[in-house]
């Protein structure tokens, strides 16, 4: 089971990767951006990893240091690890671990659901930096940058996801309703990670073993962002067209295949594809003043992508308990 979730997984956010580059490249929304008089540079450029780098810089050195300085993937690593080493001990050992996540878990949504409830003052006080140091001009290439998301999202969802759920026999209406709670919890939040425990809960009541959902879903969160993973490659584009940088095809794709890597692991949680796009701006040699600007506008944008994630990630369950001949033809009655 979990070859066939990575193996979806790898195959939908690659596709996702493609759509955001083409879309970009159609729209052209960064072109004509006029660069600030003097750009602050906040970020630290880094020296892009070799591969060995790369696989190495994956494990923690210290787990207390991954969380503290944002090292997701380092985190995601330990977390595996660690759920390996409890799934070894004795129940009467394992259990209080257990209750113990459990707990911080809960208390960690409750944590992030207080932050977000001053989010409308940070929007407003990024609309008005950027507005300040480039001018009223860079909204029109927001506001293209935006539609051009939103478009994009919009085609993944009926041309990629749609098509999967049809091949999947997925019933479409139960699974609309099921969703349609997470979903509205992830879009007002811009957190996929606030949406979860709901999201996991109503995958149950549809009708998927709760083994699979406990697999799935968590995993996704990790490596099955689709809705991010398409916005980093847009972005990321968006900000060589604002500095007046020009891609080939190939170079593009090199960006892409970047991205395969850098976006696994993203944290479900508001902003948090910003340090990926930052870092793949540094490693391709792109300025920080464009995603500046982009942060202005990032929480609309951050509402779409994150409900597309929860989406995908409910549809990623049902489709893998499909593929383990797991999921009921009579499907129990939400309550």
């Amino acid at each position: 089971m979990g070859i066939k979730a990575l193996l979806y997984f790898e195959i939908v956010t690659t596709i996702a990767l493609f759509l955001g580059l083409a879309a970009i490249n159609t729209s052209r929304a960064g072109v004509g951006v006029t660069p600030p008089a003097v750009s602050d540079s906040t970020v630290t450029a880094a020296r892009p990893q070799t591969a060995s780098e790369a696989i190495l810089h994956a494990f923690p050195e210290n787990i207390a240091k991954a969380v503290a300085e944002g090292y997701v993937l380092q985190i995601v690593v330990f977390s595996i690890l660690f759920a390996i080493a409890l799934a070894l001990v004795s129940e009467a050992k394992r259990r209080p671990m257990l209750l113990f996540c459990e707990s911080l878990a809960e208390v960690m949504f409750k944590f992030t659901k207080i932050v977000m409830y001053f989010a409308p003052v940070g929007v407003g006080a990024a609309i008005a930096f950027t507005v300040g140091h480039m001018g009223l001009g860079i909204l029109v290439n927001l506001f293209k940058l935006l539609a051009t998301l939103y478009v994009a999202l919009i085609a993944f969802l009926l041309l990629v996801l749609l098509p999967i759920a049809l091949m999947a026999r997925v019933p479409l209406r139960r699974f609309a309703q099921a969703i349609a709670e997470p979903v509205s919890i992830a879009f007002a939040t811009t957190s996929s990670e606030a949406a979860l425990p709901l999201a996991m809960q109503r995958m149950e009541q549809l009708g998927v073993p709760r083994q699979i959902v406990a697999f799935v879903m968590p995993t996704g969160y990790s490596f099955n962002l689709d809705g991010s993973t398409l916005y980093l490659s847009l972005a990321t584009i968006f900000v060589a067209q604002a500095a007046g940088i020009h891609f080939t095809f190939w170079q593009q794709l090199g960006i892409v295949f970047t991205l395969m890597l850098t976006s696994k692991g993203v944290a479900g949680v508001p902003r948090a594809t910003l340090v990926i796009l930052l870092g793949t701006a540094a490693s391709f040699g792109l300025p920080e003043w464009p995603i500046l600007a982009i942060l202005g506008i990032d929480e609309l944008m951050d509402m779409a992508r994150t409900s597309v994630n929860v989406i995908g990630n409910c549809l990623a369950t049902v489709v893998i308990a499909r593929w383990e001949g797991e999921f009921p033809a009579r499907l129990p009655v939400s309550s």
